[in-house]
């Protein structure tokens, strides 16, 4: 015999009831024993009741036992039968079931996959209030998915789910007023909707919120705003928020720097498969920032964001194969991960890869493949690219002396030491240049300041010969001497000759200058 004083009242009055064969008492007490309502739970015994009551044809049993049987609660799970139940209760005008079979034929779930009756038993369903289907509607106008495309009817649906306080359909909405999509830009009312939906705990208008604080996006820019809502929807797995609470870490932006607690938000991120995150790990493992050092686990996380085509880590990846740094070294498989990323525009990647045409690392000797290389990092502005394509051009005699000249201009302009150099060696000797020592001066100047012993020397030679700058034997006498210093042999000759030609005033002042 059972304890009946387990049991309370109410579960025993409807109960007797259920037995009787009345539909509503079998609905409630398969209610009842879902909830542990008066009884011990159980969701087999829910089953049971709610398969009386279907039987008898009440429509929310019969919607009741379709969403057991499509989450496998207490039953097996079984989508065709949980659209067969949804679809007795959905004919009766059950909104939530008709909602729910539209979901099934949305995802080809226990029926054929059917856009055209999705679009029918959600509209049913909206058309009686039910919000998610208000949504699934907006959403399809919104694409055109069964149905001409929409904005403005989308926009409606959206409304109705929203004003009921349906969080996703209030994000959307928000995001109209965002975008200025079908209404007047209004970032108060984007704001506005954005909070409502985030503080129903909805995740992607969360990040949202973050973002805005984060960045200061129609908003006052506030680091403790965006960590508390990247934080909310980071708790709830959301990995784009976990990536950027990793990157506030990470940088101190509007947070102490923390290095261990960005790890841990990297780590997570990486884990749902954020491939920017998975990279970031990488980073950290190979470096040992806020982790063990490990350049093993720092390939692992390198490949698995490399796998999903993001080009840093492809180049990341590719360059611990090339060194065997955690991995084994493999030339050739580096060079076709600094393929893929150079084929996605990946500057490091596109200018690596010339480099390994041209001297035959892991890939075919090949120097117009790596002049073409180059040229893509070239055109992104990389001065070590640019002065490459100038190199090149001249070796290969290809094209235009002027065209070499330009790119030399280019990366000299950005501070290029040796295109600094070569592009004064230009104007010096008339090559893809007219003669112009003031140029050449001015170019062997910029080099030599940077240490370029040559440029140092030619610039020596110039003070002392009055070449493209007035004669001025104290700077040659100081040039002469580094340049002599950093190995250039012909600097000691000149240096002496120079020396002859110095009073001792315009040496001591010499001295000064090479101490300075």
């Amino acid at each position: 015999m059972p304890d009946t004083s387990l049991y309370s009242a109410e579960f025993l009055r409807v109960k007797g009831l259920a037995e009787r064969g009345v539909a509503e008492a079998q609905h409630s007490l398969g209610f009842m024993y879902v909830n542990g309502q008066g009884v011990a739970q159980s969701d087999e015994l829910a089953v049971s009741w709610y398969r009386r009551a279907a039987t008898a044809n009440l429509a929310q049993a019969q919607y009741n036992l379709g969403v057991m049987l499509q989450k496998g609660q207490g039953v097996p799970q079984d989508f065709m039968l949980a659209a067969h139940w949804y679809e007795r209760a959905a004919s009766q005008g059950y909104a939530l079931a008709q909602y729910n079979l539209g979901w099934l034929y949305a995802k080809g779930q226990g029926v054929a996959q059917d856009v055209g009756r999705a679009l029918h038993w959600f509209r049913l369903a909206a058309e009686q209030g039910e919000p998610g289907a208000q949504h699934n509607l907006g959403m399809m106008y919104d694409t055109g998915k069964g149905v001409a495309q929409d904005h403005d009817a989308a926009l409606d649906w959206y409304r109705r789910a929203a004003s009921q306080g349906y969080a996703r359909s209030q994000y959307s909405v928000g995001l109209r007023y965002d975008s200025g999509q079908g209404v007047a830009r209004d970032p108060a009312q984007a704001l506005g909707w954005m909070r409502k939906a985030a503080l129903q705990g909805y995740a992607p208008a969360q990040f949202n919120l973050g973002l805005r604080y984060d960045k200061g996006q129609d908003v006052e820019a506030d680091g403790e705003q965006a960590m508390l809502w990247y934080g909310r929807a980071g708790i709830q797995g959301h990995a784009s928020s976990q990536f950027n609470l990793a990157l506030m870490y990470d940088t101190g932006h509007g947070v102490p720097q923390d290095d261990a607690l960005a790890a841990i938000w990297y780590r997570r991120a990486a884990q749902q498969g954020h491939a920017g995150a998975q990279d970031s790990l990488g980073m950290r493992h190979e470096h040992g920032q806020g982790v063990v050092q490990d350049a093993a686990q720092a390939a692992v996380w390198y490949r698995r964001a490399a796998e999903q085509g993001l080009p840093v880590a492809q180049y990341h990846l590719g360059q611990l194969l090339d060194t065997g740094n955690g991995v084994e070294r493999d030339a050739v498989e580096a060079t076709a991960w600094y393929r893929k990323a150079a084929e996605q525009g990946h500057l490091r990647a596109q200018f690596d890869l010339g480099l390994r045409h041209e001297n035959g690392i892991g890939a075919a000797q090949d120097s117009v493949q790596a002049l073409g290389w180059y040229r893509r990092a070239a055109a992104q502005g990389y001065a070590a690219a640019q002065y490459m394509v100038a190199t090149l051009l001249d070796r290969l005699d290809l094209g235009d002396p002027a065209e070499a000249t330009d790119w030399l201009h280019k990366a000299a302009d950005q501070k290029h030491a040796l295109a600094q150099f070569e592009l004064g060696l230009r104007y010096d000797c008339a090559k893809g240049a007219d003669k112009d020592y003031e140029a050449a001066h001015f170019w062997y100047l910029c080099a030599a300041r940077q240490g370029h012993a040559r440029a140092q020397f030619n610039l020596g030679v110039m003070y002392a010969a009055g070449q493209g700058a007035p004669r001025d034997l104290v700077e040659a006498y100081a040039w002469l001497h580094r340049a002599g210093g950093a190995g250039i042999g012909p600097a000691r000759d000149y240096l002496a000759r120079t020396a002859r030609r110095m009073d001792a005033q315009q040496l001591s002042q010499a001295e000064s200058l090479l101490h300075a």
